[in-house]
């Protein structure tokens, strides 16, 4: 009995230990992979974008405003747009009038924004939920940040790609 519960025991700290490993190993490695193709369509009343023929080194946000943390990052957004960092939006099981009212609200970081209905984006990227932002460049996704933006996730991982893709 006692042999089963050390087992038992060693096992979820092993499942632990590998989810832990694979939450922490997503923020940090170095991901460069190809872009894939995204299918989406234009959020009514905003600038659209084609992701493959978006040139130079830009971001891709992922987001809904039904999700809190986005909410929550939304400032930071902002801030990176009056920086001059081009920001694209991927707007996540939404629909258009609750994407446009969330923009019309809280600002339009976004240089375009497209809407991803049949979660096939979304899938094709490996995101998992909202809000998750790539740094792109050259067709390659560099990094990624799944959660929402801080500041120190700009320090530890967005600034750091960019400056990368920007010396490339």
């Amino acid at each position: 009995m006692q042999t089963i519960r050390i087992a038992a025991w060693l096992a979820l700290i092993g499942l632990v230990a590998a989810l832990g490993w694979r939450f922490w190993d997503d923020r940090s490695a170095p991901v460069p992979i190809p872009m894939p193709a995204l299918t989406t369509t234009p959020l009514e009343g905003r600038e659209s974008f084609d992701a493959a023929l978006v040139d130079g080194v830009w971001l891709l946000n992922v987001w809904g405003s039904w999700c809190a943390p986005c909410h929550a990052e939304h400032p930071v957004l902002m801030a990176l747009r009056s920086e001059g960092i081009a920001i694209y939006g991927l707007n996540w099981r939404d629909t258009p009038e609750a994407a446009n009212q969330f923009l019309d609200v809280l600002g339009d970081p976004f240089v375009g924004v497209m809407q991803d209905d049949n979660n096939q984006s979304v899938r094709a990227l490996g995101i998992e939920g909202a809000p998750e932002t790539l740094v792109i460049a050259n067709g390659e996704i560099l990094a990624r940040w799944p959660g929402p933006l801080t500041p120190d996730a700009l320090r530890q991982v967005i600034y750091p790609a960019l400056d990368r893709a920007l010396r490339n």
